[in-house]
């Protein structure tokens, strides 16, 4: 290979390098943006761990923590109440705090987040990833939250209980998650609030044994029938017949009760199917 060659073999090489470096230093600059406007929209609350600094103030930069009533103390201005607001309107209420007390004529406030202790909500039950999430905005809905959660796992139920406080009142608020999309209730799709807990139940199951394919536990799928919860197990074996169909299903009383149900009757969680043998 020519020295020109090669030269322009190094050239190309560089361009391709510049290239791949300029396109990872845009993707971080996205990364950073899309964090920094999260950050921005993040409410500060109870238990946030803060970074206070002022522009050309040194001795007032602090670490503080926000109390339970949702306030800080700062240096010369005392306690400012900075709970619900997002950083930029707690920089806000601390640069008003220092001008209005006389203390600096035009103060450059910086906040930083540092821990996220408030404004969490609680997963539990059967999904991917249990724990304590933030709330990044006040307009956080279930469906976000549950897909922060990793999502409902194999084994979860469909419906999932929200607990928590409105207004000084406790409520409690069972959803119908895939009905939310399924059947267009997108107003069960409700805004979640700080120290809300969810919670996803395991999913309800059926059984059946017998004279069947394969007998076993089974989840109960959304409007199964009993002709469906047979062809689950495998339908009837070379012995089983239809006739000697039996659900066992206990009652509002507590006690179980055996019936001969129609092929077309939705199965119930808790439900046993049992195929009696052929006689003949």
């Amino acid at each position: 290979m020519s020295w020109l060659g090669h030269g322009n073999l190094v050239m190309n090489c560089d361009r391709q390098w510049l290239s791949a470096a300029l396109v990872s230093f845009l993707v971080a600059c996205a990364g950073g943006a899309a964090a920094q406007e999260r950050q921005a929209e993040y409410q500060l609350g109870s238990g946030d761990n803060i970074r206070i600094t002022v522009y050309q103030n040194p001795d007032l930069t602090m670490e503080t923590r926000v109390t339970e009533n949702g306030t800080i103390s700062y240096p010369l201005v005392g306690t400012v109440a900075v709970g619900g607001m997002t950083i930029p309107a707690a920089e806000q209420a601390v640069a008003r705090a220092l001008r209005d007390g006389n203390f600096i004529r035009q103060p450059q406030v910086n906040i930083s987040l540092l821990q996220i202790r408030g404004n969490q909500v609680s997963v539990l039950g059967a999904v991917s990833r249990a724990g304590r999430f933030p709330l990044e905005t006040a307009e956080t809905r279930l469906s976000e939250i549950l897909a922060i959660a990793g999502g409902i796992s194999a084994t979860g139920a469909d419906v999932v209980i929200l607990t928590g406080s409105r207004a000084g009142k406790p409520i409690r608020k069972e959803i119908d998650v895939p009905g939310m999309f399924l059947d267009k209730k997108l107003e069960e799709d409700v805004i979640v609030a700080a120290g809300d807990v969810i919670y996803v139940h395991s999913q309800p199951m059926f059984y059946i044994y017998g004279q069947v394919q394969r007998a076993g536990s089974y989840r109960v799928e959304r409007g199964m029938t009993v002709r469906q919860a047979l062809a689950q197990g495998g339908g009837l074996s070379a012995r089983g017949t239809e006739r000697g169909l039996r659900i066992f299903r206990r009652g509002a009383n507590g006690q179980v009760g055996a019936s001969s149900p129609d092929l077309g009757d939705l199965v119930r969680p808790g439900d046993v199917l049992y195929v009696q043998e052929s006689l003949f």
